[in-house]
């Protein structure tokens, strides 16, 4: 019977993929995107839990934005089979020499208490909010087996009901002329110290002088000034020096233009200033600097010491051009 329900579902898991790729199979070359499921172990005994780890790898060409929409999971995938958890969605770059190519992962903790073959069905992922641009992951099989119970073995009797216990709870039922006395003595306190306070001459609060925020610009200066007097790149310190820089610059763009930089690629960073009104100048230094960062961070590039004083002098012109004059004290 085993050997019938996986020959049947080979069979099916053979075709749903082709008629999957037969629909989506134009947005899919076009865009590079793949998505897969994956078992960690494809039998479990009731109530054992499993992992199932959804991903989906994509590539940026072409400086072209792509949004990625996951599945809505809920409690359940299926009726038999529960999601006792779920991560994270966790956005890496696999491969250092392609910066452009990312990888999403969230992994799902599940469990069944229903024995059998449950067919996990394909989950989607919707691309650019296309409803009509969806990736597909493969179907899965989970088998659940029963607990084998040795009937050789005897009935054991049903164990003791455990004693309960005497609480404080308990001993404040026993005793409600105490809990009322207390109570009464409490509201008769509260009461008194109530008419104290009355009774004194109120005080003027004192007055508390506000302290000016500092602007975003001022905040990313001293900040660049202090790195600079580091000299990372001096003593051989690459890529500390540029982890530094750019997450100065995103702190800046996060709190200059409410960007959430400080969670987001260098793809997604340039791709939140489209509707954004700065020069292109500012906009071509910021692109600069975040590339030669990442191409130290991931792909170990060691740039010259002109090129690091560049970047220095790039991100400072940035913050500088598109600062909010208004914000200046000195204005």
């Amino acid at each position: 019977m085993k050997k019938i329900v996986f020959h049947i579902f080979n069979k099916c898991q053979r075709i749903l993929p082709v008629l999957v790729l037969f629909f989506f199979s134009f947005s899919s070359y076009a865009q590079n995107i793949k998505a897969t499921a994956k078992l960690d172990s494809t039998s479990i005994k009731i109530g054992q839990q499993v992992k199932l780890e959804l991903s989906i790898l994509y590539r940026v060409d072409n400086g072209k934005q792509i949004k990625i929409q996951w599945p809505e999971i809920a409690d359940t995938i299926r009726k038999e089979i529960e999601v006792v958890s779920q991560s994270p969605v966790d956005t890496i770059i696999p491969d250092s020499t392609d910066l452009l190519q990312f990888l999403q992962t969230k992994t799902l903790i599940i469990t069944s208490f229903d024995s059998g073959y449950w067919a996990i069905p394909p989950f989607h992922f919707t691309v650019n909010d296309d409803s009509t641009n969806k990736i597909f992951t493969d179907p899965l099989l989970l088998e659940v087996n029963t607990l084998a119970v040795d009937t050789t073995l005897a009935i054991k009797d049903i164990k003791d009901p455990y004693l309960e216990t005497y609480t404080w709870l308990d001993w404040l039922k026993d005793n409600p002329y105490i809990v009322y006395g207390t109570l009464a003595a409490l509201l008769l306190i509260i009461l008194m110290i109530l008419l104290i306070r009355h009774a004194q001459k109120k005080k003027p609060l004192p007055f508390i002088k506000e302290t000016p925020k500092v602007p975003a610009h001022i905040i990313a200066f001293e900040k660049f000034e202090k790195l600079k007097n580091e000299k990372l790149w001096q003593e051989g310190k690459i890529k500390q020096y540029y982890s530094t820089l750019t997450d100065i610059l995103r702190e800046y763009i996060e709190n200059r233009f409410k960007i959430q930089a400080l969670e987001q690629t260098t793809d997604e960073i340039l791709y939140g200033f489209r509707n954004v009104a700065i020069d292109e100048e500012s906009r071509n230094k910021l692109k600069q600097v975040l590339i030669l960062a990442d191409l130290v961070k991931f792909a170990k590039e060691h740039p010259l010491p002109n090129e690091n004083e560049l970047s220095m002098a790039d991100s400072y012109d940035f913050v500088n051009g598109t600062k909010r004059e208004e914000e200046d004290p000195s204005s």
